[in-house]
């Protein structure tokens, strides 16, 4: 049987370059956010104080208010939660559909690979974004729920392919046949030898696949079709967008969220595969 790390992405992490360990410290940031910025935000992400309006950066309101008083600090720490969930939700949806049909076309091949193959076919016949808009467009108030639906929907392709050719590598090798040789079932052996070979290209396509769906979500916030939650980040973009003439700040503080959030879990996902690929260590 071939050799196999208990805990690939923490092996991974101990070796990787200076820009992966920036990376990660971006995400240990973003969860950390994530799951104490509401705690930490000091006022609430609704509450309004018309008189307050438009207030300059202070020690109060440490980024300012908006058109409604609302602190917009505030609304930044409780928007990273709601982009923690809805890309957390959809990776985690989508690695495990995904992988499981990928695996399940690779190993068993014939009119089962042929019929998941064909599905995915049809689904990346669509662009991704039109057919993630087309989805929430036609429900009249879209929750988290229905986002994250519209994002699974073709999002689980990109690791099935992925999946599947890494089993296609794998199916023919010494330690399948030695396994199937003795009477391990197909299941034991999809379960046992073939999905933890595969563990370390799923673990970087995960984590490069949180950046895209971040940016998936905030793209569909911005144009009207996210969560409706006034204080994600594309909303705040939106929102930030009218008053370009009166201060940048309702702008570039959720741009730059985003973008810090984004290039963090690039870098994370380079130095992941750096360190995981073996031609590129050899290279």
């Amino acid at each position: 049987m071939a050799a196999r790390s208990r805990s690939p992405f923490m092996q991974a992490v101990r070796g990787m370059s200076v820009s992966g360990w920036i990376g990660f410290s971006i995400l240990i940031l973003f969860t950390l956010l994530a799951l104490l910025g509401p705690l930490l935000a000091p006022y609430s992400p609704t509450a309004q104080d018309l008189d307050g309006a438009f207030q300059a950066p202070s020690a109060a309101h440490w980024l300012g208010t908006d058109e409604q008083g609302t602190d917009l600090l505030s609304m930044l720490l409780h928007g990273a939660r709601i982009a923690a969930i809805i890309s957390g939700s959809v990776i985690a949806i989508n690695v495990v559909v995904g992988v499981s049909l990928g695996v399940i076309a690779g190993a068993l091949g014939g009119w089962v690979e042929e019929l998941i193959m064909r599905v995915i076919d049809v689904l990346l016949a669509f662009p991704g974004l039109l057919l993630n808009l087309a989805i929430v467009a036609v429900v009249k108030k879209p929750g988290v729920g229905h986002l994250v639906f519209a994002l699974c929907i073709n999002g689980w392709v990109g690791y099935a392919r992925m999946a599947r050719g890494q089993v296609l590598a794998l199916r023919n090798r010494e330690f399948v046949e030695a396994a199937r040789s003795i009477g391990v079932s197909r299941l034991g052996i999809m379960r046992r030898h073939l999905l933890p070979n595969i563990t370390s290209p799923i673990i970087v396509q995960a984590t490069l696949g949180f950046a895209n769906v971040i940016l998936i979500e905030s793209a569909l916030s911005f144009l009207g079709f996210g969560a409706q939650m006034p204080y994600s980040w594309g909303a705040l973009l939106d929102q930030g967008q009218t008053y370009l003439w009166l201060s940048t700040r309702y702008v570039l503080a959720p741009g730059i969220a985003i973008a810090v959030v984004v290039l963090g879990f690039n870098l994370l996902g380079d130095g992941l595969r750096d360190r995981l690929d073996p031609k590129r260590q050899n290279s």
